[in-house]
C-alpha cells in the first residue's frame, strides 16, 4: 500500500532514528507509552530520556501487562494505545494482547526493537521473526531497516490503527535503523491508495432497510461495539427511540445504550438475558448494528433467526455474510448509516412486541436474579457483590473484568449511564486481561472511578501489574471475587462432564498481604454483613484499593445457552 501523505508541516531536522520515534509519537499526541526496555530498542529509550516532559512512559512488569494496559486506555478514551518492548521474547510477549486486540477491534501502535539489519536470518541473540508471527493478529505490520523510512512508516501505523474497523498495528525497528541519522520531515498520513477503510453509503441500502423496519411487526436490535467505535451513541439512541424497537447488547455493546434505558431489554449470548435469546427467533426482522454475529451470540447457526430478515449495519464488509445471511446489508460508518436510517424510519411503539420481552424479564428475576443478586441465606454470591458496587457507583464508573464467571456477572448486573464504561477481553476471552487493563484504563479517564472486577484465576496470570499500579499510584479498585476455582471451567465440568474437577481447583495465596507489599492497602471478607461497609470503604479510599470477596466455590452462572445449542434452548437452570 503506498501511502499519501498532507503537505510538509515543518523544516526538516537532522537527527536520529530513535529520536525520529519520539518526534512522531509527539506529533500524534501520545499521551502515554506502555513499555518494557531491553537490548534491540534501547536507542529508542535512551531518546525518550529527553522527552520525559511530553510522554508519559509506564514501566509495566510484563509485555502481556505493557498491551492489555494499551488496550484498557484505547478503550476508555477512544485514542490510540501505544506499546513499546524490545525484539525476540519482548515481542513475542506481546502478541496474546494484540490478538486480543485485533478480535476486539482495539487500535493499537506496536514498537518494537530488532537486532541489526545485518544480523536478520541469523539466529541472532534475540532474534525472532515478528513480522511472520504477527501478520495473522495485526490489520498491518512493517519491518523498518533503514532510519529515513520511519516518519512515514509510523505515520501510516497510526492512521490505519484508528481508520475505519480500528485495529493494533506492529513496526518493528532494526537496531541499525534507530542509530541511523535522517532529515526528519513529519507528513501525518490521511490516505492509502488501495485502503477504503469506510465504505461509501449507498442511499438504496438505507432505503430497503428502512423500508423492511417500516413494515415489521416484531422487529428487534442487536447492538454492538461498532456503535461505541462509531462514536454513534447518539444517533443509535435517536434510532431506537424513535422506532420504538427493542434493543440486546453484545458482550462489548455494553454501555452504547443506558442499561436502564426502557428499549434496552438486555444481554445476548451464551450466558445473556432469557428474553433476548428465546426471542431472536421469534422476531421477523433482525437488525444488526456493529456486531459480528460470533458463536456467542448466535449458539447453532443451523437455527438461528431462520424466521426473520435481516438488516446488518457494519463498516467492515468482510462481516457480511461471513456466519448469517444478510437480506439487506448497509455498509458504512455507522453514526452515518444510522443518521439515514432514523430519517426514513416511522415512527413507531411496539409496545406489545416489547411487552414479550417484560414477561421473559419476570420469570428470569424469579429463576435466577432474585436469588444471585438478593440471596438470603449461604454463600455471598458474586451478583449480590455487583448489584452493592451499583449502589455506591451509581453507574457512572468503568468497570474492567476478566474472563469466566465473575466477567459474565459483572457484565449481566452492572448498571451503566455512559459510553466506554465496560471494558473486557470479548472474542478472545484472555485470562489476565483486567489488573493491567484497568491500570490503562484509569490512566486514560483519572477523573472517572475504575474498578477491576476479577477472579483469583485471572489475578494470578498478571498479579506482578500490582507493581505498575504502585509505581504510577493510579487509584484502580480491584475487587477479587474469589471462589478458589477455575470458575467457568469447573462450570463445565459440572454440567456436561459428571463433576469430573480435572485441574480446576485452586489454592490461593493471601492476597491481602501480597498487595500490601506492593503499597496497596485491602481487606478480605467473607460475611455478607461485611459487604456494604466494605464496598464503601474501598470507594472512599484515596488511592488503589483491593477487596477480596469469597463467594460460593459451586455456583454457576444462569441463563446458559448450551454449547452448540439454538439461543432458544438457553436454560435457567
Amino acid at each position: 500500500m503506498e501511502a499519501v501523505l498532507t503537505k510538509p508541516v515543518k523544516e526538516t531536522v537532522k537527527t536520529t532514528g530513535a529520536d525520529a520515534v519520539l518526534r512522531v509519537l509527539v506529533e500524534e499526541q501520545t499521551e502515554f507509552i506502555f513499555g518494557y526496555p531491553g537490548g534491540a530498542i534501547m536507542p529508542v529509550y535512551d531518546a525518550l530520556y529527553h522527552y520525559q516532559d511530553k510522554i508519559h512512559h509506564v514501566l509495566n512488569r510484563h509485555e502481556q501487562g505493557c498491551i492489555h494496559a494499551a488496550q484498557g486506555y484505547a478503550r476508555a478514551t477512544g485514542r490510540v494505545g501505544v506499546v513499546m518492548a524490545t525484539s525476540g521474547p519482548g515481542a513475542t510477549n506481546l502478541i496474546t494482547g494484540i490478538a486480543d486486540a485485533m478480535i476486539d477491534s482495539t487500535p493499537l501502535v506496536c514498537i518494537t526493537g530488532q537486532v541489526g539489519s545485518h544480523l536478520l536470518g541469523s539466529d541472532a541473540f534475540q532474534e525472532t521473526d515478528i513480522i511472520s508471527i504477527s501478520m495473522p493478529v495485526t490489520k498491518w505490520n512493517f519491518q523498518v531497516t533503514r532510519a529515513e523510512e520511519l516518519p512515514a512508516a509510523l505515520a501510516r501505523a497510526f492512521y490505519i490503527a484508528r481508520s475505519g474497523r480500528p485495529g493494533p498495528v506492529l513496526i518493528d525497528i532494526t537496531k541499525d535503523a534507530q542509530f541511523g541519522d535522517l532529515d526528519f520531515l513529519y507528513k501525518k498520513c490521511q490516505e492509502i491508495r488501495s485502503y477504503k477503510p469506510v465504505p461509501k453509503l449507498d442511499p438504496n441500502q438505507v432505503k430497503k432497510a428502512a423500508d423492511l423496519i417500516n413494515e415489521a411487526q416484531r422487529p428487534f436490535v442487536l447492538f454492538g461495539q461498532g456503535v461505541i467505535l462509531g462514536k454513534a451513541e447518539k444517533e443509535f439512541k435517536a434510532f431506537v427511540e424513535k422506532t420504538g424497537i427493542p434493543s440486546a447488547w453484545t458482550l462489548l455493546g455494553l454501555s452504547a445504550l443506558p442499561t436502564d434505558h426502557p428499549l434496552n431489554v438486555g444481554m445476548l449470548g451464551m450466558h445473556g438475558n432469557y428474553g433476548p435469546n428465546k426471542l431472536t427467533n421469534e422476531c421477523d426482522v433482525l437488525i444488526a448494528i456493529g456486531m459480528r454475529f460470533d458463536d456467542r451470540v448466535t449458539g447453532n447457526l443451523a437455527s438461528y433467526a431462520k424466521q426473520a430478515r435481516v438488516i446488518h449495519l457494519d463498516i467492515d464488509p468482510a462481516e457480511i455474510n461471513k456466519n448469517v445471511k444478510v437480506d439487506v446489508p448497509v455498509l458504512g460508518d455507522c453514526k452515518e448509516s444510522l443518521t439515514e436510517l432514523t430519517n426514513q424510519v416511522r415512527m413507531n411503539s411496539h409496545a406489545k412486541w416489547l411487552e414479550l420481552f417484560r414477561k421473559h424479564d419476570a420469570l428470569e428475576q424469579e429463576t435466577v436474579i432474585q436469588d444471585e443478586i438478593k440471596p438470603a441465606t449461604g454463600d455471598m454470591k458474586m451478583g449480590e457483590v455487583i448489584e452493592e458496587i451499583n449502589k455506591t457507583t451509581k453507574g457512572d464508573a468503568i468497570l474492567v473484568t476478566d474472563v469466566g464467571q465473575h466477567q459474565m456477572m459483572a457484565c449481566r448486573y452492572t448498571q451503566f449511564n455512559q459510553s466506554k464504561s465496560n471494558i473486557t477481553s470479548g472474542g478472545l476471552g484472555t485470562m489476565g486481561f483486567c489488573l493491567p487493563a484497568a491500570l490503562g484504563a484509569k490512566l486514560g479517564a483519572p477523573e472517572r472511578d475504575v474498578i477491576a472486577v476479577i477472579g483469583d484465576g485471572g489475578f494470578q496470570m498478571t498479579i506482578q501489574e500490582l507493581g505498575t499500579i504502585f509505581q504510577t499510584k493510579a487509584a484502580v479498585k480491584i475487587v477479587i471475587l474469589n471462589n478458589s476455582f477455575l470458575g467457568m471451567v469447573r462450570q463445565w465440568q459440572q454440567l456436561f462432564f459428571d463433576k469430573r474437577y480435572s485441574s480446576t481447583e485452586l489454592e490461593n495465596p493471601d492476597f491481602v498481604e501480597i498487595a500490601q507489599g506492593y503499597g496497596i492497602k485491602g481487606q478480605s471478607i467473607s460475611e455478607r454483613s461485611a459487604l456494604p461497609e466494605a464496598i464503601e470503604t474501598m470507594m472512599k479510599h484515596d488511592g488503589s484499593y483491593l477487596l477480596e470477596v469469597h463467594v460460593g466455590k459451586e455456583d454457576n452462572v444462569f441463563p446458559m445457552v448450551p454449547s452448540g445449542a439454538s439461543v432458544s434452548d438457553i436454560r435457567l437452570s
